[in-house]
């Protein structure tokens, strides 16, 4: 008979997905078959998955973490932020439609429907279904028609894990206090909490434990310390992306208003011998950059615009000039052409901007989004490279005859005569080892690591911490009967 339990946070970025992966390995560890559910997902940093769609890509973590194929079920409802107001939804995969926030709200009822049927696809098949809220259950007023939290949680009849987050501080207030402001039902969902991020010596904080367990009534799971090795794990949320400095080689990176598919960065950031730096709005390319990486962006025309409020262009072009080499992924690689086309007003209004000139090519946008997990070759080497694509237009131009991969046998990507300048649509290309060093070589660093390795080795590290510190035969007890 399946189980599922649900992990929510007493706060959003309390490490939900982080303690959702490493229970996933856990179990998995312990001989169970595992799989990750997370109703609604809000992400612009997605994974393809086998069916061929797109969900979080903390879920396809913690479906790796399971030892089993990410799939559209595990994340049925993910909304990719495209403006302040208003986000793409994908439903099972595919795209749903564009949404302001009132709209989406009108929308969550035949949503529930799309979450309940991934939810019991799902579990058919395995012994444990690991759910992850999103933000918090104590933002009551945002209950009605809730598909994220306690409104999911109460349609499947699943029991809640709460875990609060005491490296911000007030701990106590925010699990008893989630307590205190929820409806009686839907706290009585909840059976168990865990405190997460503590640094120093856990017994410092059993008076507040014992505090906990009077007011609420519920048990504890555990004090879960600070996990060191988290930053070797893909990040998902792009405030958890920060500058890393490993080496003599420096990567510049803009971090775009609407930055996408941001895990190309997560292999260079745990490379020794290379520094990445996120360069924050309001703040120039650092002169003393060898690579300017421009990332893939959810919205390219309005982020290639913040790009020259930056003054970012005039940085790029100073760059190039020195002789410094950059590459452009996805939305990177489109603004990095001469002109950007959007007849059909996707992204907004219809319009043609100029792109920042460096290739040779132009791009348009056309409504059929591309989602593909690729084989592909490095040309100038022959090494094997998986990646996938996930993006809207084409392009083509003279520097597509300088293509530098090869993808499912046909030429990809376009790049100066001289290779100063490079762009493709591939994600994932550094996770593959020999591209990587390949393409280090080139900026002259030296790379010996094995990444793949490096995340499972991690995977591992952090399931092994929460069977130290977190009760998890209590949580198998605790986890109801499908």
């Amino acid at each position: 008979m399946p189980r599922a339990i649900m992990i929510q946070g007493a706060g959003s970025n309390v490490g939900k997905s982080m303690v959702v992966a490493g229970l996933a390995r856990a179990f998995t560890r312990r001989g169970l078959s595992v799989a990750p559910f997370k109703p609604q997902n809000m992400s612009n940093n997605a994974a393809v998955t086998r069916d061929g769609g797109e969900i979080g890509r903390a879920q396809a973590l913690q479906a790796r973490a399971a030892d089993t194929l990410p799939h559209t079920d595990m994340n049925p409802v993910l909304l990719k932020p495209e403006s302040d107001i208003g986000a793409q939804v994908i439903v099972q995969g595919q795209r749903y439609a564009t949404l302001k926030a009132r709209d989406y709200a009108r929308a969550k009822p035949e949503l529930l429907a799309a979450v309940m049927d991934s939810f019991t696809r799902l579990s058919a098949d395995v012994d444990l279904v690991l759910i992850e809220g999103a933000g918090s259950p104590a933002e009551i007023n945002l209950r009605q028609g809730d598909i994220a939290n306690m409104g999911f949680a109460q349609a499947a009849g699943v029991p809640v894990v709460l875990v609060g987050d005491i490296d911000r501080g007030g701990v106590i207030a925010q699990v008893v206090g989630t307590q205190v402001i929820l409806p009686e039902d839907d706290a009585g969902r909840i059976k168990a909490f865990a405190i997460n991020k503590f640094r120093g010596d856990p017994s410092l904080f059993d008076g507040g434990l014992q505090e906990i367990v009077q007011r609420t009534g519920w048990p504890s799971l555990g004090v879960i310390p600070w996990f060191d090795q988290a930053w070797r794990l893909p990040a998902e949320d792009v405030m958890d992306i920060g500058s890393t400095h490993g080496g003599a080689l420096k990567i510049a990176v803009p971090r775009l208003g609407r930055i996408a598919n941001f895990d190309d960065l997560d292999p260079l950031s745990a490379e020794p011998g290379v520094s990445v730096d996120i360069v924050d709005p309001g703040r120039a390319l650092p002169g003393d950059a060898d690579l300017v990486l421009i990332p893939g962006s959810k919205s390219t025309i309005a982020d290639l615009a913040g790009f020259r409020d930056n003054g970012w262009d005039i940085d790029l072009r100073a760059h190039i000039r020195r002789g410094g080499h950059v590459l452009g992924v996805c939305g990177g690689y489109q603004m990095l052409g001469h002109e950007i086309a959007d007849p059909q007003g996707i992204e907004g209004k219809a319009c043609t901007v100029a792109g920042l000139g460096h290739l040779n090519i132009s791009t348009v946008m056309v409504p059929q989004k591309r989602l593909a997990l690729s084989q592909a070759r490095y040309l100038p080497t022959g090494a094997d490279v998986q990646g996938y694509e996930i993006h809207i237009g084409t392009s083509d131009g003279p520097d597509c005859a300088h293509a530098w991969l090869e993808v499912e046998g046909q030429s990809h990507g376009a790049a100066t005569a001289n290779g100063q300048v490079m762009g493709c649509y591939l994600h994932g290309l550094f996770s593959s080892d020999t591209f990587r060093a390949a393409y280090l070589e080139r900026l002259g660093a030296r790379s010996d690591m094995a990444y793949e390795d490096s995340v499972d080795e991690t995977l591992d590290a952090l399931a092994a911490h929460l069977e130290t510190h977190m009760d998890l035969d209590l949580l198998w007890d605790l986890a109801g009967e499908l």
